[in-house]
């Protein structure tokens, strides 16, 4: 650091490092010159902008980008940062695929009943939501290697989710016993995805002691996690576009289960394997890009409290209690409406060949329009924009009584809108919570990461519930596996899943969320704050 113009002088002390050491902390250049860049606010509220960085040429491969002010300030080259955020891309592009076409691959291709389809999704759910503190106590506890203390997991998970993704979409040739296949390599999918995810994240941390510049490292990663949300279900949705349309049906006279198509098989083999491909390439360029620093606290001493002892407090705190109640119905409430939207686009309307364009625009308008509800939440207040949330309600009732491609697209617009803001809302009240919280308490360490993996496993849980007990609600309708035609009650039942359901736990979230006042925000030292915005669910113990 630059004494102040007060301070004694210290010139040995003072004097920059020589130029071989800076060449040594980061192989890496093949380009030279002056890189100046310039970003948006971070996803948790930072300051987040990227600065100006020197990029330094050092022949090795990578930029080594060092501060014009400080050669020891821990700035991150523009290259580790697109790699960092590359290496969110694949549990992305998988989460996407899933969430809007695996319900209709295993009622129309894998042709399981419906009870066994819930089994699946439920089971699913709940392995992602165990595997969440599983995956921080045993991370937390590991030792560093040659290549870090984080990278190895991330490294050691990928060959394993290629193998469960392409699994997951695989048709095996018996019959019998397909819903016990799923449901094992859904529950392997998903645990292996949150073993990746937990250190993936947590590595944020270990990339530089610069709290500017984690900022922006988690910038690149949610802007490359958006760019994964968008091209997992527009890939996905082009390969298997074909297996669903009308055309498979032109031969059969009754409502009965068709024969599984070679051809549908097939496009979701492929789709599979080309998504599934993501994780070696993508985790490829990010061990090639991002080193891991040092990490000097080690693995954890055993002294903080254990993380049921830890949720035992906190959900003892009543502004936590509401947010997460709350937040459990409105998640859930998104949650079905994206699954069963494909399916009602295909059984319960003539709109087969829309739902492609429906899926991207609700994507498109989510990723669009979270910048807006980011000055909206800093213009209006968290509370005011908590009602975006129910700005897609009258619009599904809408579509559940007039099923038109019109007004389907306006409906995945504005359906967007609401998405985004209900993923971006709970995220930014978390913090404040958490501060009262600690203001009130004064607990002890690693406290405030159970905050956040406690919401995650408690959503992940809601989501598991509600897609189970609905996709139930068809077996009890009357769905037949692969049918071309449904019942009527089965399409009555697809219009209420998507209309009257969403709308119950959307509106009951919100009347939880809107008793009582808003959690008072303490004003206290602003580094410390954005230390605990970007704390993430590795260190539970």
């Amino acid at each position: 650091m630059a004494a102040s113009p007060g301070a004694p002088r210290a010139p040995a002390v003072e004097a920059p490092p020589p130029q071989p050491d800076a060449r040594t902390l980061d192989r890496g250049s093949v380009s030279g010159g002056a890189l100046e860049t310039k970003g948006p606010q971070d996803a948790y509220g930072g300051s987040g902008g990227y600065g100006r960085l020197l990029c330094i040429c050092t022949g090795w491969g990578l930029s080594s980008c060092v501060s014009p002010q400080d050669s020891r300030a821990g700035q991150l080259s523009f290259c580790t940062k697109v790699c960092y955020g590359i290496g969110g891309i694949p549990n992305q592009v998988a989460s996407s695929a899933t969430a809007f076409y695996l319900q209709l691959f295993l009622l129309d291709v894998a042709q399981i009943p419906a009870a066994q389809v819930s089994l699946v999704l439920f089971g699913g759910k709940v392995s992602g939501a165990a595997a969440d503190p599983v995956a921080g106590f045993f991370i937390n506890r590991s030792r560093r290697t040659g290549s870090g203390r984080l990278m190895p997991w991330v490294l050691g998970c990928t060959p394993f989710l290629t193998v469960a993704y392409f699994l997951l979409w695989f048709l095996p040739p018996f019959t019998s016993l397909r819903g016990l296949w799923y449901t094992g390599c859904y529950c392997l999918f998903q645990a292996l995805a949150t073993f990746f995810q937990v250190p993936y994240a947590a590595l944020t941390m270990l990339l530089t002691p610069c709290p500017r510049e984690r900022d922006s490292a988690t910038a690149y990663r949610m802007t490359m996690e958006m760019a994964g949300t968008l091209m997992g279900a527009a890939v996905h949705g082009l390969i298997v576009s074909g297996a669903h349309g009308p055309h498979r049906c032109e031969d059969v006279a009754l409502a009965r289960p068709a024969v599984v198509s070679p051809d549908a098989t097939r496009l979701y083999s492929i789709a599979a394997a080309v998504l599934a491909l993501t994780y070696p390439v993508c985790t490829g360029l990010l061990c090639l890009g991002v080193k891991e620093r040092p990490d000097s606290s080690g693995p954890a001493s055993g002294q903080g409290l254990s993380f049921l002892a830890g949720l035992g407090l906190t959900v003892r705190h009543r502004p936590y209690l509401k947010l997460v109640i709350s937040f459990l119905f409105i998640s859930a409430a998104i949650q079905v409406e994206q699954s069963y939207l494909v399916l009602f686009c295909t059984h319960a309307s003539r709109l087969h060949d829309h739902v492609q364009g429906v899926v991207l625009t609700i994507l498109v308008s989510a990723v669009l329009s979270t910048p807006l509800w980011e000055w909206v939440l800093q213009r209006f207040g968290k509370k005011t924009s908590a009602f975006g949330i129910c700005v897609m309600v009258p619009f599904a009732i809408l579509l559940a009584a007039v099923p038109t491609a019109p007004v389907a697209y306006v409906v995945a617009f504005v359906s967007g809108l609401s998405i985004a803001v209900s993923l971006l809302l709970p995220w930014s009240m978390l913090p404040d919570v958490v501060d009262a919280f600690q203001q009130q308490q004064q607990p002890g360490p690693g406290l405030e990461t159970i905050f956040y993996s406690s919401y995650v496993f408690f959503t992940k849980l809601s989501g598991a519930g509600a897609l189970g007990i609905s996709t139930l609600s068809l077996e009890f309708a009357g769905y037949e596996a692969g049918a071309c035609t449904q019942t009527e009650r089965v399409v009555v039942t697809l219009k209420v899943l998507i209309g009257a359901v969403p709308t119950c736990m959307i509106i009951t979230g919100l009347c939880i969320l809107m008793v009582g006042p808003a959690p008072k925000v303490p004003s206290q030292d602003p580094s410390r704050r954005q230390s605990l915005q970007r704390r993430t669910s590795y260190s539970l113990a």
